[in-house]
This record gives C-alpha cells, structure tokens and sequence, in this order.
C-alpha cells in the first residue's frame, strides 16, 4: 500500500489501516475591536456572507483586513479634522481641557465614519 495518495485535491497518509487527510487551518491573525465588530455585524445581519466566508476559510482573514484598513482610515481622518480645526501642541500648552474634548470629539466623528462606511457594509 502506498504512503500517500491523493484525491479530490486532498492528499492522504497511510496510518495503520486507513487513510488520514492531511488538512491545514488557516493562519489565524488577531482581530481588533473593529473586526470583531464587523464579525457580529456579519453574524446578526448578513448571515448568508457569514457563512459563505465561514465555509470558505477566508473569515479570519477578511476581518483582520476590515479591522487593519478601519485602524488606518480612522487615524487618517483624525489627523486630516485635527488639521482643518487648527487642534495641535500650541493649543495644548494654552488649553489642555479644551485640546482634550476637540480631540475627543474628532476621534469620535471619525469611529463613525468608519463604522458607517467600512465596517457596517
């Protein structure tokens, strides 16, 4: 009996009398808070997408890049209101509880911006 066969693009391996697939899971990548949000959107509405990325293997993977692409797209836009509202180190010398609320402010207009075009899709 050989070793090794392979079918269905499956390979096997002869293990006392039978035959075992030799299967790989996927890389797994840590998610962060936007991916896991993106993950219960996914599950309580779109459960059809869910699924097929489920089945697919690709679901770790498609919500690592949601979350890294929200991460980048919420500090771009932090930094682009930060600029257009004239937030920066002088008015934190001068005011620090007034450079604390804007940037507070601007960090939470630009979560929902992402979560409204990125992450709720």
């Amino acid at each position: 009996m050989k070793k090794y066969i392979e079918q269905n693009g499956i390979t096997y391996e002869l293990r006392g009398e039978q035959y075992c697939p030799l299967l790989e899971l996927p890389e797994r990548r840590k998610i962060g808070k936007y991916g896991r949000l993106h993950l219960e959107y996914l599950k309580t509405h779109r459960k059809g997408r869910y699924t097929n990325l489920l089945s697919e293997g690709t679901l770790n993977q498609r919500l690592y890049e949601i979350d890294l692409e929200s991460k980048q797209m919420v500090e771009s836009i932090i930094t682009r209101l930060a600029t257009e509202r004239v937030i920066d180190e002088n008015m934190k010398d001068r005011d620090m509880l007034c450079w604390v609320t804007e940037m507070n402010n601007i960090k939470a207009s630009a979560e929902e911006i992402v979560l409204r075009e990125v992450v709720y899709v």
